[in-house]
């Protein structure tokens, strides 16, 4: 459903001046859109509750009742600063604009940054709602002040928002989290701590064999797998330069008999130390190595969202260690074996971005400009080559160089990424990595990170919310769910049954409850198990099986022997 945005950007700026006639000592900061409406951002002297948007709510019909005038202004920065006097932040925007400074009014007295709409009167919205405050860091930079988000969207009609509301509550059906709960995937607790997820046994299943399914991949693409510990010493970090350019990221270093650990963010300070514990021939090269890795990252307890954003993760880390030469044909096969990867569990991309580096940030950047052009513009022409539709982000790339970001799209509609590969010249220099070349000479090489199916966690949650839990046979936890139309009669042959599958290597159950059937079938409708075989009197007599696939309506009788066969295949060909 797609929503008038100009609207939105309306509703955002009537928003900030109702918030400012019921606080007047806040200071507004900037309006944001997305595809369920609008952000504001504001400096509050207080914080608010939930029921502090009804209130918030009122103001803003009250101000349409009252038809303010809308007027716009084009100013200098000069002129535009008189406006916001001691608001750092509006100011801190005025200085970033090369061009003169637009400006909407709300009557005589409210003045915000906006460029001019198609609208000169609020009576155009007709709806409103406000549906959640968060909080969220000034700059993104938790160093800075934690500010306040209301959300909200506008409509011009009562109709519209009703529309919008079904649509919404439809998508937050399919959201991660919902899904997780419903099928007991995962869950987290406070005791354990805030973004440290725990996998149940469905979960758990789920995720075994998804990293089996990634580890033949990589195997058969060459790779050698490696495991390291979840520990590496200070020094490592600041050799990496992560220690400098990563810090905010990274869990306190902890210190034990005079030596300073940290938690590990990622895996390529180790796995870099991993191709250095020998002379290296360009024979050897690329030369590949993978992990499935258990990461920390201290993420605020803000930005934590369920299993897209926690603060311990696995990833599946593969790095490649590589000549100049060979860099596009590494980064090609990187991208091929993503999608490979994303094929076969039918993930839908959204977009793919080329994140650059911004050279006027030295603090996040290394600088030398000339190792980032060559960086750069080595990714981009690979991009263009395999024939991507990009779109390039400057002041996303790694510290240490330029990436391809792989994107996809949540249940909330928000754009996340999911899959990476980066190009790295920086970190092969700090650890002094090299390779005897063919006439003898010694040659630093160059280093691609990758990750084929990004971190576990926000793959679960992708895969989730695009699956709804309707998992695939070879991916379920349960495979089969076998019901006894009457425990007395039929339990026997139900476990028999059971025992033939779990020893062919499908994953069975037996639903023994003392139940109605239709109960034991919905239950397991509900659990969206991908066959229900139903055993009565028939079945037992017969030596076969009734089963019914989810989805469908029919229920095939078959023997037992031609069941298996056809699940097996059902299996091997992940289907």
């Amino acid at each position: 459903m797609e929503i008038n945005r100009e609207l939105q950007q309306l509703g955002a700026i009537l928003l900030a001046k109702s918030v400012l006639d019921l606080y007047p000592e806040s200071k507004i900061v900037q309006s944001k859109l997305d595809e369920f409406g609008f952000d504001y951002l504001f400096d509050l002297t207080a914080p608010l509750a939930m029921n502090d948007l009804n209130k918030i709510k009122k103001q803003m019909q009250k101000n349409i009742d009252s038809a303010l005038k809308i007027s716009y202004e084009s100013v200098n920065k000069t002129t535009a600063n008189q406006y916001f006097l001691n608001n750092n932040y509006k100011e801190h925007f005025i200085s970033e604009t090369k061009d003169n400074i637009e400006l909407i009014k709300l009557g005589d007295k409210f003045v915000d940054l906006c460029r001019k709409l198609n609208f000169d009167k609020l009576s155009v919205i007709k709806a409103i709602e406000l549906d959640n405050i968060s909080g969220m860091y000034w700059l993104n930079n938790a160093n800075n002040k934690q500010l306040t988000a209301i959300h909200g969207a506008v409509f011009s009609s009562s109709d519209e928002l009703n529309k919008f509301v079904e649509f919404r509550n439809n998508l937050k059906a399919s959201d991660h989290r919902v899904v997780g709960s419903q099928l007991e995937i995962f869950t987290f607790d406070p005791l354990i701590g805030q973004g440290l997820p725990i996998w149940l046994p469905n979960g758990a299943d789920i995720i075994y064999e998804i990293n089996c399914f990634i580890h033949d991949l990589l195997i058969a693409n060459g790779y050698m797998f490696v495991s390291s510990p979840i520990l590496g010493t200070k020094q490592l970090y600041i050799t990496s330069g992560h220690w400098a350019h990563y810090r905010e990221s990274m869990f306190p270093e902890v210190q034990v008999e005079k030596e300073e650990y940290v938690l590990r963010p990622m895996t390529c300070p180790h796995h870099l130390v991993v191709y250095k514990l020998k002379p290296r021939s360009y024979r050897e090269l690329p030369f590949r190595i993978a992990e499935n890795a258990i990461l920390h990252r201290y993420e605020t307890s803000g930005s934590l969202t369920g299993l897209e954003r926690v603060r311990t993760m696995q990833l599946i880390d593969t790095h490649v260690v590589c000549s100049l030469d060979q860099i596009k044909k590494v980064v090609q096969k990187c991208y091929q074996i993503i999608e490979t990867a994303s094929n076969a569990f039918n993930i839908k991309i959204h977009s793919v971005v080329l994140a650059l580096h911004d050279a006027k940030d030295a603090e996040k950047y290394f600088n030398d400009e000339k190792q980032w052009a060559h960086a750069e513009n080595t990714l981009e022409k690979i991009v263009k080559t395999l024939g991507i539709n990009y779109e390039r982000k400057v002041g996303d790339a790694a510290f240490y160089g330029p990436k391809i970001d792989i994107q996809v799209k949540n249940a909330l509609g928000k754009i996340i990424t999911a899959y990476t590969v980066q190009l790295d010249f920086l970190l092969p220099e700090r650890f002094q990595l090299e390779y005897i070349d063919e006439s003898g000479k010694t040659q630093r090489p160059v280093l691609i990170h990758a990750s084929v199916v990004g971190t576990l966690e926000r793959f679960m949650a992708i895969y989730l919310e695009q699956t709804k839990g309707v998992f695939p046979l070879w991916i379920a936890p349960i495979g089969v769910m076998i019901i006894p139309v009457n425990n007395e009669n039929h339990l026997k042959y139900c476990e028999q049954l059971c025992k033939r599958l779990l020893k062919a290597g499908i994953k069975a159950k037996v639903d023994s409850q003392d139940d109605r059937l239709a109960k034991k079938i919905r239950d397991a409708q509900i659990k969206k198990i991908p066959y229900q075989l139903i055993i009565g009197d028939t079945e037992v007599a017969n030596k076969t099986i009734t089963y019914r696939k989810y989805g469908q309506q029919d229920s095939p009788n078959i023997n037992i022997s031609g069941f298996v066969k056809m699940l097996k295949a059902e299996i091997k060909n992940k289907k």
